[in-house]
């Protein structure tokens, strides 16, 4: 569960409120800088917890951070990053799958028109373009 600053993750028994500001980027990677003191803490408070444990609970917060900051940019942030990893065939699937959950959110539209024109598909491309802008116009005239 997110919060403004942090996120709630559970391990086993335990119940952790890891702060957000411990990932950075675009795949939310764990700054080892800023982790460091949250490892001391957790693992001064609760002294069973070993190195391992925490590596688990980490990573198990980095994932929800990632599922939590793809919700908070409507897919968006996800999609970039398959893109960056070259799986831009995925980053496509994963934005028509939010648009068919959110068809109102013109700036997916636009992103998913700029994926699909990188892949080679122009027409789709300017088609979901055309979509994002009519969808952009639609929400302005409801305000």
């Amino acid at each position: 569960m997110a919060q403004a600053n942090h996120m709630t993750v559970v391990h086993g028994s335990l119940t952790v409120d890891v702060p957000r500001d411990l990932f950075r980027g675009r795949d939310c990677e764990i700054d080892p800088e800023r982790a460091a003191p949250f490892r001391r803490m957790v693992q001064d408070r609760y002294p069973w917890i070993t190195d391992n444990s925490m590596n688990v609970l980490l990573n198990k917060a980095r994932k929800e951070m990632v599922r939590v900051r793809d919700e908070e940019t409507n897919g968006r942030s996800h999609s970039a990053s398959l893109e960056s990893e070259g799986r831009l065939d995925e980053a496509i699937a994963h934005m028509q799958l939010h648009l068919e959950m959110n068809p109102d959110d013109s700036d997916s539209w636009y992103r998913l028109g700029e994926l699909l024109c990188r892949a080679g598909r122009a027409e789709e491309g300017y088609k979901a373009f055309n979509k994002g802008r009519e969808r952009f116009k639609t929400s302005q005239k409801d305000r």
